[in-house]
């Protein structure tokens, strides 16, 4: 993984706390990584977090751009060899199977060419739902490839599905989706 470009999205959930380790995990196997937070995920974890672990900045603006001039959304796809989004949440599922692209998260998966993994995590009564199901079939159709979630100790206090894989499951499927 030694210098191999890595872009992580963060989506708003509690699993977002996963995604330090999971960055902290990528760096010390030699990534670098950018990271790009929705609005819901800074109500979870800060971005001087990220910042600390990656020594970049965190991106999370379509419309003010810091590197690229014609924006991150170019700039940052034209850079990343991979796209983790984790935890990808509902919303973002959501969000992907339909194309939309109303933040930054969202919109680099419409212009990265790169491959997509996504890390879901939820409530376990949100993930059996017929609608994120629905949602999971078609990003896996559009291409996109999934890791978990497993079964476990939710903070909610529930036990069930919707754990978000553990970075070292994650950091692993990364090894294995990197082009050679």
């Amino acid at each position: 993984m030694q210098n191999r470009e890595i872009l992580i999205g963060v989506t708003g959930g509690i699993a977002a706390y996963k995604a330090a380790d999971l960055v902290s995990k990528l760096v010390q196997a030699g990534a670098k990584v950018s990271v790009v937070m929705t609005a819901t995920a800074k109500q979870f974890i800060g971005a001087t977090t990220f910042e600390a672990l990656t020594g970049r900045p965190v991106y999370e603006s379509i419309f003010l751009p810091e590197e690229h001039h014609l924006g991150e959304h170019i700039g940052l796809a034209r850079r990343a060899e991979l796209y983790v989004i984790a935890p990808a949440s509902a919303d973002c599922l959501h969000k992907l199977a339909q194309g939309a692209a109303d933040d930054l998260v969202s919109l680099l998966a419409m212009t990265t060419t790169c491959p997509i993994l996504l890390a879901p995590a939820m409530n376990n009564e949100m993930w059996i739902k017929p609608s994120v199901q629905r949602n999971v079939k078609q990003v896996q159709a559009d291409g996109l490839h999934t890791i978990g979630p497993a079964d476990g100790w939710l903070s909610c206090g529930a036990t069930g599905p919707g754990r978000m894989a553990e970075p070292v499951e994650i950091v692993a499927a990364c090894r294995k989706m990197l082009p050679r």
